[in-house]
């Protein structure tokens, strides 16, 4: 085979380092919560068989684009899935099954609110094909619940972990932290009792004000006081990695923990830029088709979604992406992650290297680690990654 066409092929295949995945979007909530900038939407009805029809036709278009391909991993995202009827999962499943081969191992995780599940709710899930839950506890307080403008309690959270628990061999949960008036020392307390419940997985996120929230409104106004300084919030996330580490659950990204084997495996398949398909209103996707990698963004509006899905195709935007742009958001999902970025598949994307004086000034100031044709960014270093990303990336 010339030297070029086997490079051009290595390229196209490039996804395959990373795995292919199928992302489903439920964009409804019970409640929106004040610092969420999801597309989730508030609904006093829903047409669920509407729904099911919609996203098994989007299945077979995708399906017939990616033909053949093994499938790794799916995720039941949002919105709340979990109140999705179980049977209209598990009919999303088995066509997902008849319509691509898949791994033996495949993660099908579904995300789930404390205040939507219930043992019955649960168990039709698993039967369904569901072998992970991710929740969304967010605080074991209630008065920072109440903050963050969750409905559920802490009582409820810990009786909807348990029936999880029982029911799943592998179920993660999310908390927030540098939450108004919490202090270092209430963070660790509360980091302590999570991890006292026999947890595997968890997804540790620093409150962030973005526009467009209920929070970013009042941030914008001076109304939403006690969030910690700059300093405060980077001590939380050096305790963050330190406590979880003694605990036997390892940093593996940015915001990520857990044991060995327990990991996403389906968010595994982003940050090491992997294709996966997005169907569901404001999803998006990276596909490799005929040899070139796309973007891929969905219609927001869960109507408009919904007729775009009865002409044909839901998707919005498709945007194919130069070598540069896929060798740059290679290494900004990849130093998210413990085990960094192979370069030679950067550089057989990007057509370059890195620049060796800035390298080894990142090296001096215990940024970044390279190794054996790897690069690793330092827990300092993931601290401050978009300015990193900024000094690795300039051309």
């Amino acid at each position: 085979m010339p030297l070029l066409h086997f490079w051009l092929v290595a390229l196209a295949e490039d996804w395959q380092n990373g795995g292919f995945g199928l992302y489903i979007h439920w964009p409804f909530c019970q409640a929106k919560c004040p610092y969420c900038d999801f597309n989730s939407h508030v609904s006093r009805s829903i047409d669920q068989n509407r729904w099911l029809r919609a996203y098994l036709k989007e299945i077979d278009r995708v399906g017939l684009q990616t033909k053949g391909r093994v499938l790794n991993s799916i995720f039941f995202g949002g919105g709340t899935p979990s109140l999705m009827d179980p049977a209209i999962v598990a009919e999303i499943l088995t066509h997902i099954h008849k319509t691509w081969p898949t791994a033996n191992d495949m993660e099908i995780t579904l995300e789930a609110n404390p205040g939507s599940v219930e043992a019955g709710r649960f168990a039709a899930y698993r039967q369904g094909g569901v072998n992970r839950i991710s929740m969304g506890i967010q605080a074991l307080n209630d008065r920072d619940l109440h903050r963050l403008g969750r409905i559920h309690s802490v009582s409820e959270a810990r009786a909807a972990f348990d029936i999880a628990r029982t029911t799943f061999d592998r179920v993660s949960f999310d908390l927030i932290y540098a939450r108004q008036d919490q202090t270092l020392a209430d963070w660790q307390a509360e980091l302590r009792e999570a991890l006292a419940m026999t947890i595997d997985h968890l997804s540790l996120y620093q409150l962030t004000i973005e526009s467009g929230t209920a929070f970013g409104d009042r941030y914008a106004k001076g109304r939403l006081r006690g969030l910690p300084e700059d300093d405060l919030a980077a001590d939380m996330y050096q305790a963050t990695g330190d406590i979880c580490a003694k605990a036997g659950l390892e940093g593996y990204e940015v915001s990520n923990y857990a044991k060995i084997g327990s990991e996403s495996r389906h968010n595994l398949i982003y940050w090491r830029y992997g294709d996966y398909a997005g169907i569901g209103p404001g999803a998006h996707g990276r596909l490799t088709l005929n040899g070139q990698r796309t973007a891929i963004e969905c219609w927001k509006n869960p109507e408009r979604w919904l007729r775009a899905v009865n002409d044909g195709n839901g998707e919005s935007v498709t945007t194919p992406l130069s070598l540069e742009d896929q060798s740059d958001e290679m290494m900004m999902m990849g130093l998210r992650l413990y085990e960094g970025v192979d370069l030679n598949r950067w550089r057989a994307l990007s057509g370059r290297s890195l620049d060796s004086s800035t390298c080894a000034h990142l090296q001096d100031i215990n940024m970044i680690r390279l190794e054996e044709n790897r690069i690793y960014a330092t827990r300092q270093g993931r601290m401050v990654l978009n300015t990193l990303l900024a000094e690795l990336l300039v051309e």
